[in-house]
């Protein structure tokens, strides 16, 4: 078995992006580095490893996501570790934390800062990791996602910068003061879960993915929570679906934030809503 043989299965099992999902398999089961693989994609794989590559394609083709398989996904060209407790950190997020970075850089005191439905703790680390003056405490309602969070911590070397708590965000308050709060909380309507691509319903968390029957309920708690948790002059910024920045816009409008404005994503969509609360 080679490379060529590995995008051979994928392609047949209907994978689009055979070719470097293969690449990304082969690496993570055998070592084999990947200047290796590009130059030579006839390289013979050591017949050890065939079991665990036709395994990891029959995964792959019955729809679970690569990244689960691997146990690893970039995010703002950091690595994390991820399983099917949290959800895949997408570019998309990425929006978001260049936002806060882009905000906050200048700023030579500490920034104190909360990451709501922290999942696998890739918001936070990454704040963490790029504002040096940053404290950032992370809240989520499953234990298990906690548990990977930490491991991402760790891997990352943000230790003793980022806090890991516990919380149901929808019937507790958090407490604390902060200079910024950002979220990228469950946004999917209930009724259109069933509807989304296997990859993500059969897959991902729902937990993570359920933003109750209009997709708004963390947005509302958690924007009138952070009313009481701001600084004067802190901003509050979500991570919003694609047709939801009006919605939640006026949601943050009616709880009194101001300079209330719609971030797109590198795609042209509707990717954040920013506000400050004077």
């Amino acid at each position: 078995m080679n490379l060529s043989d590995v995008c051979l299965m994928l392609k047949t099992a209907g994978v689009d992006n055979f070719y470097n999902e293969a690449v990304a398999l082969v690496i993570h089961i055998t070592g084999m580095s990947k200047l290796d693989l590009l130059t030579n994609r006839k390289a013979v794989i050591n017949d050890k490893y065939i079991d665990e590559i036709n395994n990891a394609v029959r995964r792959r083709a019955g729809g679970e996501p690569l990244q689960y398989i691997t146990g690893t996904q970039e995010f703002m060209s950091l690595e994390f570790y991820v399983d099917k407790n949290v959800l895949i950190p997408r570019q998309d997020t990425e929006t978001l934390v260049e936002t806060v970075i882009d905000e906050f850089k200048a700023h030579s005191t500490d920034i104190e800062i909360l990451d709501v439905c922290t999942g696998s703790g890739a918001i936070a680390v990454s704040l963490a990791h790029y504002l040096k003056n940053a404290r950032v405490t992370a809240v989520d309602i499953s234990g298990t996602a906690l548990n990977v969070a930490q491991k991402n911590v760790s891997l990352n070397k943000t230790d003793g910068r980022v806090f890991l708590k516990k919380c149901d965000v929808l019937a507790e308050n958090i407490g604390g003061r902060y200079d910024v709060i950002v979220s990228n909380p469950p946004y999917i309507c209930s009724g259109v879960i069933d509807t989304l691509d296997t990859t993500v319903k059969d897959y991902e968390p729902r937990i993570a993915l359920d933003g109750g029957a209009d997709g708004l309920v963390f947005y509302r708690k958690i924007t009138h929570d952070a009313v009481k948790m701001l600084k004067q002059n802190g901003m509050l910024i979500f991570e919003i679906g694609y047709d939801q920045g009006s919605q939640v816009s006026k949601i943050m409008e009616l709880e009194g934030f101001k300079n209330v404005d719609v971030i797109k994503d590198y795609s042209g969509n509707d990717r954040c809503v920013k506000g400050r609360l004077s």
